[in-house]
This record gives structure tokens, sequence and C-alpha cells, in this order.
């Protein structure tokens, strides 16, 4: 049964114009980062600076825009970028993209290459369904901090996904809890490509199309699923 995706009326009230696209992955085989995931990142690095062509992420329209949304719910966009922005950063910089794991990798260059903030979690660690909300602060967030398993609460107000137990990713798409992480262990996992304007519908067909395209190469034989935006 696919996953329950939805998203509050106070997020889109708050955002309109938010659309999102899941793929959902069934019978993946995960494992280290190879020569296939690295040249995924590799190849979405050269598109990303021919996108950019000297400017910064922050410049290009769509991180613009997502800038402008985690400022309507209260953060600040220059200390806790969203995720598209953050990648988009690392893979200019001297180090590069970092190497997760195959499916991670494959998320990872898709985000980069269309500046698209891209989330992955683990359909067996789910529990129930997936809600984007404006968080009362009593809300459960789980991470290490340290070494050490810690519980931390959002801002009243902040933007999260969250399942039946508890946050899953805190300020929309900043950070992911560890509870669903993708793993060398996943073999199920829904994929979430998150958009707002100026980033057309087409676009985002055109980045979950090449998500999917990405799992088949680094997990062939697996079971994917692209659903309709929403």
């Amino acid at each position: 049964m696919p996953l329950k995706l939805t998203v509050s009326d106070e997020v889109r009230a708050l955002v309109p114009g938010f659309t999102h696209l899941a793929i959902e992955a069934r019978g993946l085989v995960n494992g280290p980062s190879d020569a296939i995931s690295s040249a995924l990142l590799d190849e979405a690095a050269a598109r990303l600076a021919a996108r950019l062509d000297g400017r910064t992420p922050d410049q290009d329209p769509h991180v613009a825009a997502w800038r402008a949304a985690y400022t309507a719910f209260g953060a600040k966009p220059s200390r806790t970028r969203n995720s598209a922005e953050a990648l988009a950063r690392r893979a200019s910089a001297d180090g590069g993209l970092p190497r997760i794991n195959r499916l991670v990798d494959a998320y990872n260059a898709i985000s980069v290459a269309h500046l698209i903030p891209v989330g992955g979690e683990d359909l067996n660690r789910i529990e129930g369904g997936m809600r984007l909300v404006r968080a009362t602060g009593e809300e459960e967030f789980v991470t290490v901090q340290g070494g050490q398993e810690t519980v931390e609460h959002p801002e009243p107000g902040e933007i999260v996904w969250c399942d039946e137990r508890g946050v899953t990713c805190r300020r929309w798409n900043w950070r992911q809890g560890p509870r669903t992480r993708i793993d060398d262990d996943t073999t199920d996992a829904v994929f979430l490509l998150e958009s707002l304007d100026p980033m057309t519908r087409e676009e985002l067909l055109t980045a979950g199309q090449e998500l999917a395209d990405a799992l088949q190469k680094v997990s062939p034989g697996a079971l994917i699923t692209v659903r309709d935006p929403e």
C-alpha cells in the first residue's frame, strides 16, 4: 500500500505553490558508494557549475524561493540552509560532494543537478503516514549528538515532516533524523522531491524521472513507482 503523504493547510497557506513528488522503491539493494554512484555525483556537480555559471547557489531563483520560504516560518536561511543549497555549496567547495552510499548518492546527485531538495526515508522505519505540518513545539525529534542519542523539540511554527512517532526532518528539509535514514540495510524507500515556484511541474517531473533512472542504475531490478506531483 502506498505511503500516505499529507501537507497541512497551514503550510499551504504560508507557502503557496509548494509541490512534492514521491517515488517509492521496493526491492532495493544498497551498499557503499561505487563507481556508478560516484559518476552520478560527478556529472551532477558539472551540471550545477554550468547552471550557476559563476553565481552562488543563493542567486538561483529556486534556491531564492526556498530561502523566502524558510524566512516565512521563522528560520534564518543563511544559518539553516535548505538541503539543496547546502549540497550545492559542498559541490562547489574543495572537498566536493560526499560519498555516503549508493542510494543516498543517487538522490543527492538529482538534488544538485536540479537544485531541488530531495530526501530519502526507509519505508520500513516510518510509522503510519508522513505529514508536513507547522510544529506545536511539543513534538519529539530524536537525533544523535556527541555519539549520544538526544531528544530535541522543534520551535513552535517550524515546518517539519513527521510520522506517528515523531519528527523525521526538522525545518522542512534541513536536518533528517537517524531513525528513518537510508542505510546499507534499506530495501524499501520513499524519495521526496520538493519544489516551489518558479520550478514548473514539467521540470519537477523531469527531475523525478531522472531519479527513477538513477535508482535503477545503482540498484538494478528494484520496483520503482513515480507518483503524481501533489
